[in-house]
């Protein structure tokens, strides 16, 4: 039978809710190829998650998820094949952006217990696996009965729209780009129509120096989406990828592998991604 990848996936080191070796074992059950773990600003799940998958038939793709900035937008690249030898000098890069982060966080519990929710966000960090977002915070809402469900929590207290949450400055997609080629990973523009229509991804792409790939295939994107993307990343000659951006729980109508159930990552997009590598 034909196996199919998936190259972009979540664990509880940043807003899922499996361990990394959960995430390999489902993996692995739902009969993929490959996964690639992308925990948002964080490598500290990527020991376990490669440990996990020397016992299985999986390829483990060590990566990281970069919450980044262009002009006002926030997107997100992805780091594939990162090398242990690497985590501190991502790490390193991480850390300011890391601390406001934190400060953005500490920022938004602080307003919302002005607002009636008795959060202690101590208490928030000392429950979460790894680092902390509005996703975490959001299923801290839900798992102490503030909320009903995710949905809830962002559209009443998490949204930007809401005014609660003030986002951190981020560092810029233009350098993250050339940090992650320069520890001889791949950089992968994720989810790119999630935050940017056509003609701002075509300027972005433009100045996009030294990426790799871009996400073609995610759940969110309709076969006319996927098709645009698809021509874009030729035109542009960027590798296709594309993942379910599983996180378990926290998005229960997404599916690791298949996202809502029509995903399909071919595993010839893992390979021209390894090829890329040696650019």
């Amino acid at each position: 039978m034909k196996k199919f990848c998936d190259l972009h996936t979540h664990s509880c080191f940043s807003d899922g809710t499996l361990t990394p070796a959960q995430l390999i074992r489902q993996a692995e059950k739902a009969g993929l190829g490959a996964v690639a773990l992308c925990d948002h600003n964080t490598v500290k799940g990527l020991p376990e998650f490669m440990e996990a998958a020397k016992e299985s038939t999986l390829e483990a793709v060590p990566g990281i998820e970069f919450s980044t900035e262009y002009r006002g937008r926030e997107l997100h690249i992805l780091g594939l094949f990162i090398e242990p030898r690497h985590y501190d000098a991502v790490n390193g890069l991480l850390d300011e952006a890391l601390e406001l982060k934190e400060r953005s966080n500490r920022n938004l519990i602080e307003r919302l217990k002005e607002h009636g929710l008795p959060l202690d966000y101590d208490r928030i960090a000392e429950e979460a696996a790894g680092t902390v977002n509005r996703a975490v915070i959001g299923a801290y809402l839900v798992s102490h009965g503030h909320c009903a469900s995710m949905e809830e929590a962002f559209d009443n207290w998490l949204s930007l729209e809401r005014g609660f949450f003030v986002p951190p400055k981020r560092p810029e997609a233009l350098d993250v780009i050339p940090f992650i080629k320069s520890i001889g990973a791949v950089a992968v523009l994720a989810h790119p129509f999630l935050n940017l229509e056509e003609p701002e991804l075509r300027e972005f792409l433009s100045e996009a120096e030294g990426l790799d790939g871009m996400e073609v295939y995610y759940p969110l994107f309709d076969e006319t989406r996927t098709a645009l993307a698809c021509r874009i990343a030729e035109e542009f000659d960027l590798a296709k990828s594309g993942g379910s951006d599983f996180h378990g729980d926290n998005k229960p109508d997404i599916r690791i592998g298949v996202g809502k159930g029509a995903l399909v990552v071919p595993m010839d997009c893992l390979e021209e991604l390894k090829s890329r590598m040696c650019r």
